[in-house]
């Protein structure tokens, strides 16, 4: 890195100005068509009913009212999507036969604008049969429950046992066991902006062009062209340059580009709804709740042998993709950063009468690691052993890189034991244990909570195969699945001004202040003198069924991307000025912006003359160069193989590092919990901007805050939300954010054009774990030990009321 390198410095958000002053370009301020007709939706109002019939007549004689279509004309005119499993589970854009939860989609009413589509929705009569419902995943999978899929006869959508060396043995030979059950909430990401979508049919071109706020992965885009019978260049994306947030919940919005999209294909006018908040809340998506039990088999010095997971993932009404990726995506991180080879995974993929599942931020990480980090504080406490000890007699070292887990990841790069310390010297733990110890003689409820965690980026699409067994995955009509790639354009204008083209479908991380450093670092040009058009077109990017922004790509692949093809053009840039000098290119050099000779007295050419003479005077070229300056590159990881005959994946192609510290205080009286310190260091190989990578840090904890004290959508027994606004559904504010210590040791990643690795989810997935270990560590002296999250005031209360009865 030289003096003049962008690489690292906080470059401020060439964004910024932009979305500050209301200039930005969202899905609702867009006006891709004219005369756009605006729909509502009609919803169902019971968790489990059979659907009789539909009756549209004063709907449709309304004034304004354009038509409407129900799941009649859903079932009539599309095929099902496709499921990450075998179960014959029949998942629709609305519901055909009945409804499986409060919300599902019935019927849309389409009407000049909005309000008469609402007023319109509302005449819609839908005649239900109501169903007994169930909520529970434990409940759901019991002999008399009601059965949500006919066709599949059962409850359970998935399940599979995953066994990785002997832990069998590894139980056998531990001279201690420690097991626990746990629960985990069904929480979102509410992000300001909601779903999105603007449809329009051309019949004379037999193509269907989509706005939306969707943040991928496009391999949505095939799934929703054979809903809709379409051939795949027959359906068009477009992503508007804003998306107001996403952290995984934009993903799921795909069946509402299906279900607009065929309304406006039935009515033949383009077609625009914009989803409200209580319908977000009600029906968009989440994580999933969850039921688990564990086990750790140990030595008596802390050393782990082994461990069992057992869980139910509970993933609503229907199960849809990528699902079941809330049990599958951290397959190559399961063993966290520890060292041990024996483990067996017992994951169930459970349907119940609750709105659908997808990716949340963190997918399926925040629930590995509130189990694990608990685990490892209740094998230390079992064991009398600090919890910082139990850790660091089973932290990999950074021999170890690249380590390859048992179950199949391929940590690229780390020092766990050396981010780890970091964390405890900028908390002062031993300072912090005397400060507790003071607090407690003096009555008050002081804990500290640690939590480890390696954090996985850029998901390779391979792992949902594992989701399905070896023999079905032998058949020779199964198409293996892998990969992880994106892509990058960069040209120069006549002037000498440097164009980069991508389709990341960025949510507010800043891509393009990113990209402008990455292209001013390899060009030797300032960022200001870097255009960066981020927007998503299927029809004009060049893109695969892994583009999109999610799994924290960007970081990793990404800017790869965007490297390469930066490189790529400098390349040809020293070519062309190797034959205006009739010097063999490799006595040149490109450096501050300019090709040069290495040694010696010489010509030398500017980006700008060389811009200029190539585009201006072709027959300058060297023969066999080809006209213009401009170059794509699309990069991938070599690593992102298809899962394996003994369900081994590299589930991720990059792999950070987290460590985190955190003192909190519990009033016995009121259960408020207070964070008094909060320390965390990550490990994300090359930071390209500290600042940018600070908000992600803050958004992914605040995130994860809110998972662990606060958000839940809750259901009573038959299936009613009761979390449905924002009075109910409490979100972390500014006022709640707690001041975080953050630092970062860097360890390159050699896999990475840069080194870099995803940040974006980070301490979403070690914020329930840590806050957790610090409560139950505050409680300790009533016996109190935090199982189930979120820890709201009521619960903890009761918990706390329960121990004093039972102590008095």
């Amino acid at each position: 890195m030289t003096a003049r390198s962008w690489i690292g410095r906080s470059v401020p958000r060439v964004e910024d100005a932009r979305l500050l002053t209301g200039r930005g370009s969202f899905i609702d301020d867009h006006p891709p068509v004219a005369n756009a007709c605006h729909a509502a939706i009609v919803r169902s109002p019971h968790a489990h009913a059979r659907i009789l019939g539909y009756d549209l007549t004063a709907a449709l004689g309304m004034e304004g009212v354009v038509g409407a279509i129900t799941g009649a004309d859903v079932a009539a005119a599309c095929k099902p999507f496709g499921v990450g499993v075998t179960a014959p589970v029949h998942y629709y854009p609305a519901a055909t036969d009945r409804a499986r939860f409060v919300g599902e989609p019935v019927a849309v009413v389409v009407a000049r604008d909005r309000y008469l589509a609402e007023d319109a929705a509302d005449a819609v009569v839908v005649d239900y049969e109501p169903l007994p419902a169930v909520t529970d995943p434990e409940r759901a999978l019991a002999p008399d429950a009601p059965i949500l899929h006919e066709k599949v006869g059962t409850n359970l959508a998935g399940h599979r046992r995953l066994v990785y060396g002997d832990p069998d043995r590894a139980f056998r030979e531990a001279d201690v066991v420690v097991r626990e059950r746990f629960r985990f909430p069904k929480y979102g990401s509410t992000p300001i902006e909601t779903y999105g979508v603007i449809a329009r049919w051309d019949a004379l071109d037999g193509v269907l062009t989509v706005w939306s706020n969707f943040m991928g992965p496009f391999i949505m885009h095939p799934l929703v062209a054979r809903v809709l019978g379409l051939a795949e260049n027959r359906l068009r994306f477009i992503v508007p340059p804003d998306i107001g947030g996403s952290f995984g919940i934009k993903s799921s919005i795909y069946p509402y580009i299906a279900l607009i999209g065929l309304a406006a294909m039935r009515l033949g006018v383009p077609v625009k709804w914009i989803e409200d908040r209580r319908e977000h809340l009600l029906a968009s998506s989440s994580g999933t709740d969850r039921i688990a039990d564990r086990e750790v088999a140990a030595r008596k010095d802390g050393t782990i042998l082994g461990m069992r997971f057992r869980w139910l993932d509970n993933v609503g009404g229907y199960i849809r993709s990528p699902e079941p990726g809330c049990s599958f995506r951290p397959t190559g991180n399961f063993v966290g950063p520890y060292r041990f080879d024996h483990l067996e995974v017992d994951a169930s993929v459970v349907m119940t009468n609750k709105s659908l599942t997808g990716p949340n931020r963190g997918y399926a990480c925040g629930h590995l690691y509130f189990e694990t980090e608990r685990m490892m504080d209740l094998l230390a406490a079992r064991l009398g052993l600090d919890p910082v000890e139990v850790r660091r007699r089973n932290l990999l070292g950074p021999e170890a890189m690249p380590y390859r887990t048992p179950t199949g990841g391929l940590y690229d790069s780390g020092d766990y034991p050396r981010a780890f310390d970091r964390a405890l010297e900028i908390a002062r733990y031993d300072e912090l244990r005397r400060e507790q110890a003071r607090a407690r003689a003096a009555g008050r409820y002081v804990g500290i909570g640690i939590a480890l965690a390696v954090d996985p980026s850029v998901s390779n699409m391979g792992y949902v195969a594992t989701a399905l067994d070896p023999q079905f995955r032998a058949k020779p009509e199964y198409l293996p699945k892998s990969g992880a790639v994106d892509a990058a354009t960069i040209k120069i204008d006549p002037l000498g001004r440097v164009t980069a083209i991508l389709g990341t479908t960025p949510q507010g991380q800043g891509h393009q202040t990113i990209v402008s450093q990455i292209v001013a670092d390899e060009l030797g040009l300032e960022p200001r003198d870097v255009t960066v058009v981020d927007e998503m077109d299927t029809f004009t990017r060049v893109w695969s069924i892994s583009s999109g922004t999610y799994s924290s790509r960007f970081g990793s692949v990404g800017t790869s991307a965007v490297a390469l093809a930066a490189r790529k053009l400098k390349a040809k840039l020293v070519e062309y000025a190797a034959h205006l000098m009739d010097r063999p290119a490799a006595d040149l050099e490109f450096a501050d912006g300019t090709v040069r000779v290495r040694a010696g007295a010489g010509p030398s050419y500017s980006v700008k003359d060389l811009a200029g003479r190539a585009h201006w005077n072709t027959e300058s070229l060297p023969d066999g160069m080809e006209p213009g300056l401009q170059a794509t590159a699309v990069f991938g990881f070599t690593e992102a193989r298809a899962v394996d005959q003994d369900d081994r994946v590299n589930s991720s192609n990059t792999y950070g590092f987290i460590a985190e510290v955190m003192a909190v205080e519990v009033d016995p009286d009121t259960a408020a919990v207070r964070i008094l310190r909060y320390v965390t260091v990550h490990d994300a190989g090359t930071i390209i901007n500290p600042m940018i990578v600070e908000g992600q840090i803050y958004g992914g904890a605040l995130h994860g805050l809110g998972g662990a004290l606060y958000e839940e959508l809750a259901y009573t027994e038959d299936g009613q939300l009761l979390t449905g606004t924002f009075m109910d559904y409490l979100v972390p504010t500014a006022s709640e954010a707690p001041e975080i210590e953050i630092a970062h040791i860097v360890s390159p990643s050699p896999l990475t054009t840069l080194g870099s690795k995803g940040l974006g989810e980070s301490s979403s997935m070690t914020v329930p774990a840590v806050i957790a270990n610090a409560v139950s560590d505050a409680l300790a002296p009533l016996g109190i030990g935090i199982t189930e999250l979120p820890m709201t005031p009521t619960r903890l209360h009761a918990l706390i009321q329960a121990a004093r009865t039972v102590r008095a």
